[in-house]
């Protein structure tokens, strides 16, 4: 299954992810688990967490951090 686009992303201070995707929904994503990998080590510092941006049907960050689509969509809490 491909994931809806994403609307928006907004990085919260606890590094969670909230989500808007076109087609409406409003999810929540644990970033913690993401942070003890080495390939996102750089996410610990909340200011750059907080630089994550929307692309497509993922999010990415400044040094070409992002996450698979179906993990991001399919293991976030709808919030709305």
């Amino acid at each position: 299954m491909i994931p809806p686009r994403i609307k928006e992303v907004q990085a919260l201070d606890d590094f969670f992810l909230k989500i808007t995707y076109v087609n409406g929904e409003e999810r929540l994503y644990d970033m913690k688990k993401n942070l003890q990998e080495e390939f996102y080590k750089n996410l610990k510092n909340i200011a750059y967490f907080k630089l994550v941006k929307s692309v497509g049907v993922t999010v990415e960050w400044t040094n070409g951090e992002d996450i698979d689509p179906n993990e991001l969509y399919e293991n976030s809490k709808l919030i709305k």
